[in-house]
Order: C-alpha cells, then sequence, then structure tokens
C-alpha cells in the first residue's frame, strides 16, 4: 500500500502557534504549489450508507450516543437500493463494546455487494483476521483517528488507549487504503490531541486526511456543548496543509450547519483543502475568487 508521509520535519505546536494569516498563507501556497487550481466539491447522493448493526451501538458515545445510525440502512434491507442510482456504498454501523465494528458476520455479503458497488468500510478497532478477508472486497478504509487517552476514555467510554487507535490503524495499512479521520474538537468542542493525531501521521503516513468537525447533537451526553471555534479549526487544517504538502485533504460531511459552515468553508479553502462535502455558498463563492476550478463528485469523499 501507500505510504505517503510529509516532506517536513517540525515542532508542530509552535509551528501551528503562528499567527493565522500567516500560516493561512503558507498553506495557501503549499496547496496552490502542488495541487495547482482544480479542486471538488463533493455531494455523495450515489452513495449508500448500510449499517451492520441497525440502530444499535453498544457505546453510546458521548457525541453520537448512537443518533446517526438512524439515517444509515441496515444491511438486510441492501435489495431496496436501485442500481441506477447508487455506485458505492459505505459499509459502517455501532460499535461493540471494545469499538470494533462487528462486520465479520456480514462478510458473506461482501461479494455481493463489491460486485455491484464500490465499498467504503467503516471497521473501527478491527482485527487483522477480519481486515484480511474484508480487503480483497473494499476499495478504502474510514479510520477515525485520535491518539489523546483523555479523549478516547470521555468520549467513547471503551477500554482502548492512543496506541490502540495507532496500532489498528498501522495493521489496516499493510492491507488496504486506509483514510484517517480527524474530528476536530471531539472532545466536547474543545481542542484536545488533534495536533498530537497530526504529529503521528507525520511518522506514519496518509494516503488522504479528512477532516469533520464536532456538531453537538441532541439527546447526546455533549448536546450542549459548543463546537470548536472556526480559527481553531482553520489553524489545525493549515497545519496539516503545511505538515502533508502533496497529500489530499479534505473536509468533510460531519460539521456544522448554519453560519458556522458559512464562515468555516471560506477558511478551509484558504487553509489548503482539496475537497469540501456540500460546501456553503460562501466556500463556492471564495473559491472563483481564488480562480479555482471546481468540479463535482457524487460519492462519499474518501472514494
Amino acid at each position: 500500500m501507500s505510504r505517503s508521509k510529509p516532506h517536513v520535519k517540525v515542532d508542530i505546536k509552535s509551528f501551528a502557534a503562528q499567527p493565522l494569516e500567516s500560516l493561512m498563507k503558507s498553506a495557501w501556497d503549499t496547496r496552490v504549489s502542488n495541487f495547482g487550481s482544480d479542486i471538488n466539491w463533493v455531494n455523495p447522493i450515489r452513495t449508500a450508507v448500510l449499517s451492520v448493526t441497525g440502530t444499535t451501538c453498544a457505546l453510546k458515545c458521548a457525541h453520537c450516543g448512537g443518533k446517526y445510525l438512524r439515517h444509515m440502512l441496515p444491511i438486510e434491507r441492501r435489495g431496496e437500493l436501485d442500481s441506477s442510482q447508487i455506485s458505492s456504498c459505505l459499509v459502517s454501523g455501532g460499535c461493540d463494546s471494545l469499538g470494533k465494528v462487528p462486520v465479520e458476520r456480514y462478510i458473506h455479503l461482501l461479494p455481493e455487494l463489491s460486485s455491484k458497488w464500490r465499498l467504503n468500510m467503516h471497521l473501527g478497532l478491527t482485527s487483522e483476521e477480519v481486515i484480511s478477508n474484508i480487503a480483497p472486497f473494499c476499495q478504502v478504509v474510514s479510520f477515525d483517528f485520535l491518539v489523546d487517552d483523555d479523549t478516547i476514555r470521555d468520549v467513547y467510554g471503551f477500554p482502548a488507549s492512543g496506541k490502540d487507535f495507532l496500532r489498528t490503524y498501522c495493521m489496516l495499512r499493510q492491507h488496504v487504503k486506509v483514510i484517517p479521520h480527524i474530528c476536530i474538537g471531539l472532545h466536547g468542542g474543545q481542542i484536545s490531541g488533534e495536533l498530537d493525531a497530526l504529529h503521528a501521521l507525520t511518522e506514519i503516513g496518509a494516503d488522504a486526511i479528512v477532516f469533520i468537525v464536532f456538531i453537538p447533537t441532541s439527546g447526546t451526553l455533549y448536546e450542549n456543548c459548543t463546537p470548536p471555534p472556526v480559527e481553531s479549526v482553520a489553524r489545525i487544517i493549515a497545519t496539516a496543509r503545511c505538515l502533508f504538502p502533496r497529500t489530499p485533504i479534505y473536509l468533510g460531511c460531519m460539521r456544522p450547519h448554519g453560519r458556522y459552515r458559512h464562515v468555516l468553508d471560506p477558511m478551509a479553502i484558504r487553509a489548503g483543502v482539496n475537497r469540501i462535502v456540500v460546501p456553503a455558498q460562501q466556500g463556492r463563492a471564495e473559491a472563483s475568487k481564488l480562480g479555482l476550478n471546481a468540479s463535482w463528485i457524487e460519492e462519499c469523499c474518501a472514494l
């Protein structure tokens, strides 16, 4: 598998602490030098989302509480999908008590699914036995990448550490393309460990990086929390762009709507992202102003 790594070695925390506008300019210059003027807008209408656990999750994480499973189609109902409308699937679901998405019970369905659609799979802290059986059937694995022990404990509440996430990520990369997803503000809206995650990736490498942003969600433990400041999000994205000059960086679908997105999306563009899922009008206008050439993609950004 690819072993894309950054081409600079720096003290990330001091690098990220420079004035925001200076950091953003460096990020923009880096983006233009390595990727030119192309940018992708993503509207994943051709990617179906299947759950291998229905609406069930053993963890009830502080940021999710299983709420997002309600928007997924149980994998048993895959026959309802229309191949004239769908070209790929995200196979996901709730986790067991150890942070693993129990896809192994449906491995027998993967030949059927992969014969019709490209597959992006969310596996959690899976085993090498499982991924070795799954790898022939999927194009990519989306992996929630975090290394901060306090965040893992407080958000997920299961007995794992950052070392477990690092070990699983490295193991997955031996078998399949893996796209790390970093949720900025996952710890109740607080910046906590995101730079440490980037530092870890400078040592390991990444084929692409997807940033998402914490959304306070009704009915969860964190429903009354506040999303991280937009400037903090932009700073982390810009830092990543400077650290990973040739690595595609995406702003994913999970981020607050409304004014937050109106402000964030233009800043993310100037911070050097390559793709934005369902960009706000303000983001599209910023791209036009900067002379970027936009094209639309209708599948999950990781694909």
